[in-house]
C-alpha cells in the first residue's frame, strides 16, 4: 500500500469559521433514531434476531426464532417511546433517521413526524449489519430504501445514515447522487466534503458518544444525570469554542425505545432547556446544516499530491530540493494520504527522504545550491525559485561593495566547508544575512553541514507554502 486512504489531516489546526446563523456560537443538532420494526427479526426475512441496542445486557442474536422480550422492548420504542419523544420535541427542528421498513410499519408516527416539520432523512432500508454484504447487495439495499423512503414519506430523503455501515457505504450513498449529506462518519466537529469519483460529497459527522446508545452499552450511562451531565460538558466545551471565534456543532443521538423511558427522558429536557437558556444557539436540522454548509464553504477542488502520478509529482516538487528530483522520486513512493496534501505533510514526505539519504547524496544537495548573489546569479542562471528568493532579500541590488563582500565571504566558506553558503532568505533581511554568513564561516564543517541540511529543509518548507495549503 503506497497510497493510505483514511484522512488523518482534516481541517488542521485551523477549521473554517461555520458562520453558523445570526451569528450563532453552535449549532445543536437532535436526531431521533426510528428503528422500531426494522430491526434484525426472521418475521422480516432476517435469519436470527436483534441482539443490538437494548434493555437486554449481553444480548445475543437467536437464529431460526422469535425472541418476544426483544420484540416488545422495540415495541416500547414505537407505542410508548416515541409518543413521549414527540410531545418533547415537536416544536423543535428534529431529524429523524429513519429506516424504511420500520416507517412503513408505523404510519401514525410518521404522519405526527412530518406534521411536525421534521426532517426525514434514510437510515437505510433495514437496521442490520452492512458489514458482509456484497457491494452489489448493499448498492440495491440503498435503492430500495430510497425507493421505499419516497413511496412512504411522499418525497425523497436527502440525508442518508446507515450506522451499521461496510467500507463501501459513503461511497454508494454519493453515488446515488440523493443525497445533500451523508452522515456515516464520526471524525469531525464541523461538516466535511469528500470527493468520490465527479461528486463532491457532504459528510455531516454524526456522534456516538452523545448518544443515548451508551445507556445500552457497558461502561455507558447508568442513570440520566450522567447523560445530561455529558451533553451538558459537551455544550459548554463547544460553546465556549465558538465564543473564541470557532464555532462547531453539536449531534445528539437518541432512540425512541432508550431516552423514551420514563427515567431517562427527564435527562434530555434539562438538556435543552440548559442549551435554550443560552444566547447564540442554533437549533438545526441536518438538512438545515448541510444546505448552509454548502451555500457558505462549497468544494473547492484541487490538485492533490497524494493522488498524482510519479511525472506529474516529480515535475511539480522536483526542484523543492535544489536540483534534486531523485528526492521526490523518493517520496512519491512513500505511503502518502491525506496528511500529505499540505504544505506541512508533504514537507515531511521529501524531507524523510532527503535525511535518510547517504552523507554524499546530501551533500550533492547542497552543492547543488548556487552562491548567495554570485555570479550565477548575475548571469541569471539561477531557478525560478533561487531568483525570487534572492531578489526578496534584496540580494538582486547589491552595491559594488557589497557585492565583493558576498563574493570574498562564497570563496572562503566554500574553500573551507567544501558547500557554498545556504541560509533561508525569506527568513531575513540583507543585513542579518550578512551577520549569519560572517558567524558561521567560522563554524567547524560538521557543524556547518547540519546546518546547511536544516537550511535546505526550511528553503523547500517556504516554497511549497507558496504551492500548497
Amino acid at each position: 500500500m503506497t497510497r493510505y486512504p483514511r484522512d488523518m489531516q482534516g481541517y488542521g489546526p485551523t477549521p473554517p469559521n461555520a458562520q453558523w446563523p445570526g451569528g450563532a456560537k453552535i449549532a445543536v443538532q437532535l436526531v431521533l433514531n426510528y428503528e422500531e420494526g426494522g430491526e434484525n427479526n426472521i418475521l422480516h426475512g432476517d435469519a436470527a434476531t436483534e441482539a443490538f441496542l437494548s434493555e437486554i445486557v449481553g444480548a445475543a442474536q437467536w437464529p431460526g426464532q422469535r425472541h418476544a422480550n426483544m420484540e416488545s422492548i422495540y415495541e416500547y420504542g414505537a407505542r410508548a417511546g416515541f409518543w413521549r419523544l414527540h410531545r418533547l420535541l415537536k416544536d423543535l427542528p428534529i431529524t429523524v433517521y429513519g429506516v424504511a421498513t420500520a416507517l412503513a410499519r408505523s404510519p401514525v408516527q410518521v404522519a405526527a413526524m412530518m406534521d411536525a416539520g421534521w426532517e426525514m432523512a434514510t437510515h437505510g432500508l433495514k437496521w442490520i449489519e452492512h458489514k458482509d454484504m456484497a457491494e452489489d447487495e448493499e448498492r440495491a439495499a440503498i435503492a430500495e430504501a430510497i425507493r421505499l423512503h419516497r413511496e412512504v414519506t411522499g418525497q425523497a430523503p436527502r440525508g442518508f445514515y446507515c450506522g451499521r455501515s461496510s467500507e463501501n457505504t459513503i461511497r454508494l450513498a454519493a453515488e446515488t447522487g440523493q443525497f445533500a449529506y451523508v452522515a456515516d462518519a464520526y471524525a469531525d466537529d464541523l461538516p466535511y466534503w469528500v470527493e468520490v469519483d465527479k461528486r463532491d460529497q457532504l459528510i455531516v459527522p454524526y456522534t456516538l458518544d452523545c448518544n443515548d446508545m451508551r445507556f445500552a452499552t457497558p461502561q455507558g450511562f447508568n442513570a440520566g444525570a450522567q447523560f445530561f451531565d455529558y451533553l451538558k460538558a459537551s455544550f459548554d466545551a463547544l460553546y465556549r469554542e465558538g465564543a473564541e471565534g470557532a464555532p462547531k456543532m453539536l449531534s445528539v443521538g437518541l432512540h425512541c425505545r432508550l431516552i423514551g423511558r420514563p427515567g431517562r427522558v427527564e435527562a434530555l429536557r434539562q438538556f435543552i432547556d440548559y442549551a435554550q437558556s443560552h444566547e447564540g444557539v442554533w437549533f438545526a436540522t441536518r438538512e438545515q446544516i448541510a444546505d448552509h454548509w454548502a451555500q457558505t464553504h462549497p468544494h473547492q477542488r484541487r490538485e492533490r499530491p497524494s493522488q498524482m502520478d510519479r511525472e506529474t509529482f516529480v515535475s511539480n516538487y522536483g526542484s523543492i530540493f535544489e536540483h534534486s528530483p531523485w528526492i521526490a522520486e523518493g517520496a512519491h513512493a512513500l505511503e502518502l494520504g491525506a496528511g500529505h496534501d499540505t504544505a506541512v505533510g508533504l514537507h515531511n514526505a521529501l524531507a524523510r527522504i532527503f535525511r535518510s539519504a547517504s552523507d554524499d547524496q546530501r551533500l550533492g544537495v547542497l552543492q547543488a545550491h548556487p552562491d548567495l548573489a554570485g555570479k550565477l546569479a548575475q548571469a541569471k542562471r539561477l531557478t525560478a525559485e533561487s531568483t525570487s528568493e534572492q531578489a526578496a532579500a534584496g540580494l538582486d541590488a547589491l552595491t559594488d561593495d557589497e557585492r565583493e563582500t558576498f563574493t570574498q565571504l562564497n570563496n572562503s566558506y566554500v574553500e573551507k566547508h567544501g558547500f557554498p553558503f545556504i541560509i533561508a532568505v525569506r527568513d531575513h533581511d540583507k543585513a542579518s544575512i550578512l551577520a549569519a554568513f560572517n558567524r558561521r564561516v567560522n563554524n567547524d564543517r560538521d557543524t556547518e553541514f547540519a546546518e546547511a541540511c536544516r537550511q535546505v529543509e526550511r528553503i523547500a518548507e517556504l516554497r511549497l507554502k507558496d504551492m500548497l495549503p
